[in-house]
Order: C-alpha cells, then sequence, then structure tokens
C-alpha cells in the first residue's frame, strides 16, 4: 500500500512539472496545444512525428522552444533535393597536418532533430535518416555510432508544392507514430500572436523546467502505470476492426479499407493513453484515454480504398465510426 501511495505521489509532481513545462512554452508560442502535447508525449516514449501544414506556423520554433525549456540539444536540417547523407550524418575527413582521418560528426547527433520539408530529400537520405529513426545509430564507412538519449525526429512535410519533393516510402511512414496536421489559429489566437510579436516577443526568454535526466525518469515512470486486461481487449477491438469490420457489425465500412492497422500502432495506443493518465495524476488508463486519441494515432497508417475517396471518408472518420460500435467490456 505505502508502494502505491509513493507511486501516485511521484505521478502528481511529475503532472504537476509537466503543467509547468506547457506554460513555460507558452510564454513564447500562442496557441499550437496539440502540436506541443504531441512532442511532449512522443518524446517521453522515444517515438517519432511527422509535422504537415504550410509553412510560416511556428512549428520550427515551437520545437525550439520545447528543447530550450526541456534543456535538450536541438538541431534543425533544412532538407533539398541536393542533400547528401554525409550532410545529414557525418563524414571521415582528411588532416594533411598529422596524415589521418577524423569522423566529423553533422547535425543528427542531438537529442532532437527537426527535419524541415522532409519530403524534399532524396532516397540516399532518407535510408540514412531511417537507420538512425529506427536503430538509434548511424553508420559513418564501417564505424556504428550510437545516438544519444532521448533522441527523436520531429519531421514537417510541405503538402503545398509537389515540384522536387519525394513520396516518403511505407517503410519511413511507420517510424512516425503520430501525423499532426498542424492548422492555421482561430482569429482571436492569431490575434494574440500579432500583438505578441509586436510588443515583447523577441524579449521573452523561456526558463529551464526539465531536466534531460528528468526526461529520462519520466520514461521509466510510464511503464508503471496500470494497464487492464479490459483495456487491452478494448484495443485489440478497436485495431482488429480497422482489419475486419465485419465482424463487429460494420459491413457498410468493408469496401473502405485496404489495409489495417499494425501491432506497432497497437503499442502506440497504450503508450499515448499512460502518458494521458500520467498528466491527470493518475495511475491507471480508462477507456476515456483511448477515446481520446484513437482517431489521432490510428488514422496516420491506415490504408483507405478509392472507394472512400470517393465517398469522401477519410482515415479520422473511420476510425470515429469504429469507436462509436465497439463496446467497452
Amino acid at each position: 500500500m505505502a508502494q502505491n501511495e509513493q507511486l501516485l505521489e511521484q505521478i502528481k509532481l511529475t503532472a504537476e512539472k509537466l503543467e509547468k513545462v506547457k506554460n513555460e512554452i507558452h510564454k513564447k508560442i500562442v496557441g499550437q496545444d496539440d502540436l506541443i502535447d504531441s512532442i511532449l508525449i512522443w518524446l517521453f516514449w522515444k517515438w517519432h512525428i511527422l509535422i504537415e501544414w504550410v509553412p510560416w506556423l511556428a512549428k520550427t520554433m515551437t520545437v525550439d522552444t520545447i528543447s530550450k525549456v526541456i534543456d535538450l540539444k536541438f538541431n534543425r536540417i533544412q532538407f533539398t533535393p541536393d542533400l547528401l547523407p554525409s550532410d545529414l550524418i557525418g563524414t571521415e575527413i582528411y588532416n594533411p597536418k598529422t596524415w589521418e582521418f577524423k569522423i566529423k560528426y553533422w547535425p543528427i547527433f542531438t537529442n532532437m532533430v527537426l527535419a524541415d520539408e522532409i519530403n524534399r530529400a532524396p532516397s540516399k537520405v532518407q535510408s540514412a535518416l531511417l537507420e538512425a529513426m529506427a536503430e538509434r545509430q548511424v553508420t559513418i564507412w564501417n564505424e556504428t555510432f550510437k545516438l544519444e538519449e532521448p533522441f527523436i525526429v520531429l519531421a514537417t512535410q510541405n503538402p503545398v508544392e509537389q515540384a522536387w519533393t519525394y513520396k516518403l516510402p511505407e517503410a519511413q511512414l511507420d517510424r512516425f507514430m503520430m501525423k499532426v496536421d498542424v492548422d492555421y489559429s482561430n482569429k482571436d489566437v492569431e490575434k494574440n500572436i500579432y500583438k505578441k510579436i509586436n510588443t515583447d516577443f523577441y524579449d521573452v526568454k523561456v526558463e529551464k523546467i526539465l531536466t534531460k535526466q528528468e526526461v529520462l525518469d519520466i520514461q521509466t515512470l510510464l511503464k508503471q502505470i496500470y494497464v487492464s486486461d479490459n483495456i487491452y481487449d478494448y484495443v485489440s477491438s478497436i485495431v482488429d476492426a480497422t482489419r475486419n469490420p465485419k465482424d463487429y457489425g460494420l459491413e457498410n465500412l468493408d469496401k473502405y479499407i485496404e489495409y489495417g492497422i499494425s501491432p506497432r500502432w497497437w503499442i502506440s495506443l497504450i503508450q499515448w493513453a499512460k502518458v494521458i493518465a500520467l498528466m491527470n495524476s493518475r495511475n491507471f488508463v480508462i477507456p476515456e484515454d483511448i477515446k481520446q486519441i484513437a482517431s489521432k494515432i490510428l488514422s496516420h497508417r491506415l490504408v483507405l480504398s478509392y472507394e472512400a475517396i470517393a465517398d469522401g471518408l477519410d482515415a479520422k472518420q473511420f476510425i470515429n465510426k469504429v469507436l462509436e460500435n465497439i463496446d467497452i467490456v
């Protein structure tokens, strides 16, 4: 009993600390709550995020501010069609004075990488980035180097332009646990942005709230959040319904599905729910945690048929229909 009380107290203190982190970030960033929550959650689980929408919506500034508040190293890489793998991970450079080759490390050696407009880079660069994302290591010539923990990639994708862009391979898309669509802010939020930029914006300094070690401690704490068998059954049914709609009374959706959710997304759904429980000072996951984020996570890797596109049904609408028909045991 004492051990459980100690865990609850630790969770409560962590939730309060995370609230302070978000408040500190909002000293610099107006709005973007969904993006901030997504980055924080996947940072604790060491997963990667794909961010999509047009430029100039404070994506880079948001990531930079988060890195300062959490005291993590941050590098931004502008992806271009002529980018080479060595520009991303590093290379061997010859020193004529010593007659020796020396490894020169490049931007991937950090805690948070912002891969800006990732869909502009050619396949060789994508391959080098994929190793870092999947294995948390890079290979330079015949040597392999481990990346520092925590390590996450936040990639932006410009959906507007098609010239000199490349479609991301399915294997790489599968490494992004979530795609965040950063939309325009509403009129009132944008008004506050304009006021801030024209007053004290450039003088605002954010303070460090979390340390790198505390981030690693939170990763350990999340493993102690309890998930009941009923929750596992509920999530299993949701995922299986995306593959076999007929088995759940969703015959009308069967023609819309090409490929259902993979086990990787099953795992990420539970992990996200654990962070929501922690942020709400709970040591257990409830069904509402799953409902809150299911469409955000699962829709990213759900492949719909051409009939769904023709009928105007998107992946989030499909997931919501599934949620309406799955009973909580």
